[in-house]
């Protein structure tokens, strides 16, 4: 138990600290609140309408994609680095790891989260298999939304 001590000495310091940071400055900060001071503030910028509109979810989709993506690289250098140490375990962890990104990947894809700008329209997954499948409607050609085909144009 003696080994813990500081631990739990620092852990009490820490909470006094904050405990009496707040308490002090309920205490001793003036209160003088004026319009100036409660109105919105960013940048200089004096907001001179509302925001047009929220941003879309997908934005947000493909930001923690990123982030995702960037996790995967930082344990995957370790694993590069110490490959022959570690073993097919390892391997086959990391292939594991790498599967479950990739599959996501390829799920915001198909959900049409990169779908971005005026022409985007909102696509909806198909409730199980169509009956009816050619490659018009299970291949999705990226970037010829709005474009005419070379057949059609003559």
């Amino acid at each position: 138990m003696g080994q813990y001590l500081p631990v739990i000495a620092l852990l009490i310091v820490g909470v006094l600290f904050g405990a009496l940071s707040f308490v002090a400055s309920r205490l001793l900060a003036p209160r003088r609140p004026s319009v100036a001071k409660e109105a919105p503030y960013e940048c200089g910028i004096v907001p001179s309408r509302e925001p047009p509109e929220r941003f879309p979810v997908s934005f947000y989709i493909v930001a923690m994609l990123f982030i995702m993506f960037d996790i995967e690289i930082i344990f995957i250098y370790p694993y590069a680095v110490s490959r022959g140490e570690l073993g097919a375990f390892a391997f086959w962890e990391m292939l594991a790891f790498s599967v479950v990104f990739f599959l996501t990947f390829v799920y915001v894809i198909a959900r049409g989260a990169l779908d971005w700008g005026p022409i985007a329209k909102a696509r909806r997954l198909v409730d199980g298999v169509s009956s009816e499948r050619t490659t018009s409607t299970t291949i999705r050609r990226v970037g010829l939304e709005g474009r005419v085909d070379g057949d059609q144009a003559a």
